[in-house]
């Protein structure tokens, strides 16, 4: 990925949209803005534009958003100013909506200031802005502008702070929080102590690494990227040509699914999965598994499932080819059928419903295909050697949610960071590990980390991993047939498929609540959606 483009054209504001920033990288970004000469006054009056700009579209003064108490004119804004730049962006977003009509009351968090930040303040004292001597003097405020601690925070808010930031959390108001929500680590996302709720934060610049973490959504609210033009050049210098940390979006997503086929293809040409699931106790793991596994397009789909289910996947599943396998006394799959012949097949996924009972984990880890391995496969692999989990021969891929990751990595789960802890974690290894979560992290052994911004708690249903598991698997075995390398063509499916399945989870919420997105309907929408999505618009 090349970062020489023009800084107007459609392709630059699209990395600015990817792009995700630690501290320590928006800290050097914008220490070599004010070297060139980018005085600092005059980017904090360039992002309080348009935080202003950005208050005065979704909190118009005609409080239609709100209604306005009889004896405002128009809705008020209560601003929390901290000692720093962050509290002078909000002195500035102050002065301009004061400016436009409305109603502005300032209350500040220290008695001591930046210079800048002091000089701001004085001229909004100028203005005859009320600046309140109590948090309460506030609550009679429409909305309030969160400019306490934005950037780099690395202690909790203690004090008439911590007091002020708890006091704004009772109230039942939006609030608008800068950069970031005050109290909140800007890497891990992890509250230090009292942090803001915030309804919206407006992210400067580039995404920071912390919004993008599960911990910080109870207090992000809705995260909104303002960027203000950082030069490429920049950027390059200090993330990197490959930035090691992306947004994953939707023309990336799409690039990755086998979306065009040769006139020529037949099924032989598209991928032929090997898919192993389910036990007489989860018999409907293997039943979702399959469906998400047809939806994605492969070529064929073997299903091997205990033989107690082969009738009724046979039923369910006319697609697939379905074998029975012997079965263990507890009815999980306790061999593989004599008459199988792993070499056949692209792609291999395994693990959904099958119970720690099963017998072929050890055969399947072995074998030299490339692997799909979730649930109960990553349950068993949790239970063996280290020198068992690194003599895999093939390219791997893992998809466990925070549980099966704590189970795998007891280790690195105690890191607070919880993207670090998935990169760690497919370094170490070697496999390519999709932890799965709020805020789903796509980590290769070498090369660039994605997250999944866009996902909906519609997906917290048992059973919606294992439709995933069978439609990575069909979309590995897809790009592997038709000529990727197998770790790429394992990485190209995690990134299509992880966006895929969250956005069709996203369109049923959207028409039938976070209640509509059963499984079953889960995967019977994944065409449906991916077709609206990628079909040319008129």
């Amino acid at each position: 990925m090349n970062f020489e483009l023009s800084s107007t054209s459609p392709a630059s504001e699209l990395l600015h949209q990817r792009v995700i920033v630690t501290a320590r990288e928006m800290q050097t970004l914008e220490a070599r803005l004010f070297a060139a000469g980018m005085p600092v006054a005059a980017l904090m009056e360039k992002v309080a534009g348009r935080i202003a700009q950005w208050i005065g579209i979704h909190y118009p003064r005609d409080g239609r958003w709100r209604p306005v108490p009889r004896d405002h004119r128009y809705p008020s804004v209560g601003i929390l100013a901290g000692p720093g730049h962050n509290g002078g962006d909000a002195l500035v977003v102050a002065r301009e909506l004061n400016h436009q009509g409305y109603e502005v009351q300032i209350y500040c968090l220290s008695d001591r200031h930046k210079e800048l930040t002091a000089a701001h303040l004085a001229y909004a004292r100028y203005l005859g802005i009320p600046v309140v001597e109590t948090i309460t003097d506030l609550e009679a405020c429409s909305c309030v502008v969160d400019g306490g601690f934005g950037l780099g925070l690395t202690c909790p808010l203690t004090g008439l702070i911590a007091a002020a930031v708890e006091t704004v959390n009772t109230w039942n108001h939006p609030v608008v929080s800068i950069d970031l929500p005050s109290g909140l680590h800007t890497d891990t996302g992890q509250p230090l102590g009292p942090t803001i709720h915030a309804t919206h934060t407006l992210c400067l610049g580039l995404w920071k690494r912390g919004l993008l973490q599960d911990a910080a959504l109870p207090f992000c609210g809705e995260a909104v990227l303002l960027p203000f033009d950082i030069p490429y050049r920049d950027i390059e210098v200090v993330v990197g040509m490959e930035p090691p940390l992306q947004r994953l979006n939707t023309a990336t997503a799409l690039a990755q699914l086998p979306l065009a086929r040769k006139p020529t293809a037949h099924k032989y040409t598209v991928g032929h999965l090997l898919l192993l699931a389910g036990s007489r106790r989860y018999g409907g793991a293997a039943l979702l598994a399959g469906r998400g596994a047809i939806a994605s397009g492969v070529g064929m789909v073997t299903l091997v499932v205990p033989e107690s289910l082969r009738l009724t996947a046979l039923a369910q599943l006319p697609e697939a080819l379905v074998l029975g396998a012997a079965e263990t006394a507890s009815g999980a799959i306790a061999a593989l059928p004599d008459s199988l012949d792993l070499t056949r097949y692209d792609a291999i996924a395994c693990g959904s419903g099958m119970t720690v009972d099963s017998g072929v984990f050890g055969v399947i880890w072995s074998s030299d295909r490339p692997l799909v391995l979730d649930a109960d496969g990553l349950n068993w692999l949790a239970q063996q050697s280290p020198e068992l989990r690194q003599s895999r021969p093939a390219p791997t891929l893992v998809t466990p949610h925070a549980g099966e990751f704590r189970r795998l990595f007891p280790n690195l789960d105690r890191s607070p960071d919880a993207i670090a802890a998935a990169t760690a974690a497919a370094q170490t290894t070697g496999w390519i590990v999709v932890l799965k979560g709020a805020r789903t992290a796509i980590t290769p052994p070498q090369g660039t980390t994605w997250v999944n911004p866009d996902s909906t708690p519609a997906l917290a249903r048992g059973g919606s991993g294992d439709v995933l598991t069978g439609l990575l698997g069909g979309l590995a075995a897809q790009r592997i047939r038709g000529g990727n390398e197998a770790t790429d063509g394992l990485l190209a499916a995690a990134l299509g498929g992880v966006w895929w399945h969250a956005q069709t989870a996203r369109a049923i919420a959207e028409r039938q609540t976070v209640l509509g997105s059963s499984p079953s309907r889960l995967a019977a929408m994944l065409l449906e959606t991916l077709g609206s999505i990628s079909a040319p618009k008129p």
